[in-house]
């Protein structure tokens, strides 16, 4: 039995520059880089300390210092090329030079609906694909010894020209569904699939999971959005999430016994010259999939538009994006700028802009905040983009004042970062309420656990 969703708040922002569905092997990087800050609150212990030592695709680099069996396992065969390192020795980078040919570790080929469940998580656990799921609240690695109430899977994604995951998972159904009847297996509750209401993909045919179809703007993508419309989180209660495109790699090692990590690119952005999706693995160089470019006129996102990392020429994709997104730097200066009806090609949120004239118009944005951060706060602005049963400006003054009660009362357990995304872009103060947000969950780990 499915679900519909329909959500109406939100933001929907008609962007230039959306990837073009046709998939491209990327050329193979020289170097593969697995970043800890990927992983956020996870310190890494490591295994294989010594530089130059050869590793095996699938074989675990480093361990949770809290959760020995949270491992992440190196994308690729190869030598240890760097340990990169800073302040307080703290790991920044593991480099790998791959080999020309993979090698993998091999792991023993199951069922997943035949074993039991508790040797199948520790199968998952060990391989390196535990890593792929994260825990609500806190949007942090999970712990191996839990039982989450719910997982969820959200194949549809919302985010402004970003990737297409049914395009994404095509050629590799298979796998997917090996992975959905895994994760059945790992909890006491449901699978939830959120999917696309209006596609027609094989998505809709997925079974052993509860299909949620989902219609409306951003961020009815985000499985936050999700959770809250069909199983609510609880204090004390714990919800998974994983990626499309992971689970598919879950299910090929458990069909294969190998840890292919395949991950689909999607290039995308204005300032993208060749727009496309593009097939390498985790980790891999920026630059072997696109082509150096002039940082001081492009702004490099490793991720999608609300959420991605500043990155710049010569660094590495992160652990679970698939986009890379390239739009014009904001380094131009707009003469009265704050008139209203001036420059109207930008996409905006306000009745004083003609943009909101055009339905159907796609924008090109840079990196401009057209402002600075204001004390000013204007009420009911993010209201109207939250599609969330929270108060979305009440719960950003209690996490900058580290109110725990507050901060209880109003929902964290509910929200992650991204949902606050479009509650970011429209607000005329420029403040940044992910940032906001992600210091006040910080506090509720460290305070509450």
């Amino acid at each position: 039995m499915a679900i519909d969703i329909k959500v109406k708040r939100g933001l929907k922002l008609r962007l230039k520059g959306e990837a073009e569905k046709k998939k491209i092997q990327a050329p193979k990087s020289q170097t593969y880089a697995i970043i800890p800050d990927n992983f956020h609150s996870l310190i890494p212990k490591m295994l294989i300390k010594k530089e130059g030592t050869k590793v095996k695709a699938g074989e675990p680099l480093f361990y949770s210092k809290y959760n020995e069996e949270t491992k992440v396992v190196s994308p690729v065969s190869g030598e240890l090329k760097e340990i990169e390192r800073g302040a307080r020795r703290r790991i920044l980078r593991i480099i790998i030079e791959a080999d020309d040919t993979i090698d993998y570790v091999e792991h023993e080929v199951i069922n997943p609906l035949d074993v039991d469940a508790g040797d199948l998580k520790a199968h998952i656990f060990e391989a390196g694909c535990g890593i792929f799921f994260k825990q609500r609240p806190y949007d942090i690695p999970v712990d191996a010894n839990d039982t989450p109430k719910a997982i969820y899977v959200s194949a549809f994604n919302t985010t402004p020209i970003g990737a297409d995951f049914e395009f994404i998972l095509k050629g590799r159904e298979e796998h997917f569904q090996t992975g959905i009847n895994a994760l059945t297996r790992l909890t006491a509750g449901k699978v939830y699939l959120g999917i696309d209401k209006t596609s027609k993909s094989f998505l809709h045919d997925i079974k052993n999971a509860e299909l949620l179809k989902i219609s409306g703007p951003h961020p009815a993508g985000n499985t936050g959005v999700q959770i809250q419309k069909t199983n609510p989180i609880n204090k004390g209660e714990k919800v998974w999430t994983i990626r499309p495109e992971d689970v598919a790699i879950l299910g090929e090692l458990l069909s294969t016994g190998k840890f292919n990590a395949e991950r689909t690119v999607a290039v995308c952005g204005s300032d993208a010259e060749d727009r496309a999706y593009y097939t390498t693995l985790i980790g891999a160089e920026i630059n072997s999939i696109i082509e150096e470019v002039d940082t001081l006129k492009t702004r490099i996102i490793s991720g999608d538009v609300f959420t991605g990392d500043w990155s710049h020429n010569g660094d590495h994709i992160n652990f679970f994006n698939n986009e890379i997104t390239l739009i014009p730097e904001g380094n131009q200066y707009r003469m009265f700028g704050w008139l209203p009806f001036k420059d109207n090609h930008i996409p905006s949120f306000s009745n004083t802009s003609l943009s909101r004239l055009s339905s159907k118009k796609k924008f090109e944005v840079n990196t401009s905040l057209n402002g600075e951060e204001r004390a000013l706060v204007v009420t009911g602005e993010m209201e109207k983009v939250m599609p969330m049963d929270i108060l979305p400006m009440q719960l950003l003054k209690a996490c900058m004042t580290g109110d725990i009660d507050k901060m209880e009362n109003l929902g964290i357990y509910e929200v992650i970062p991204e949902d606050f995304a479009c509650a970011e872009y429209v607000n005329t103060s420029k403040i940044e309420a992910q940032e906001v947000i992600r210091q006040g969950l910080d506090i509720m780990i460290t305070e509450v656990g």
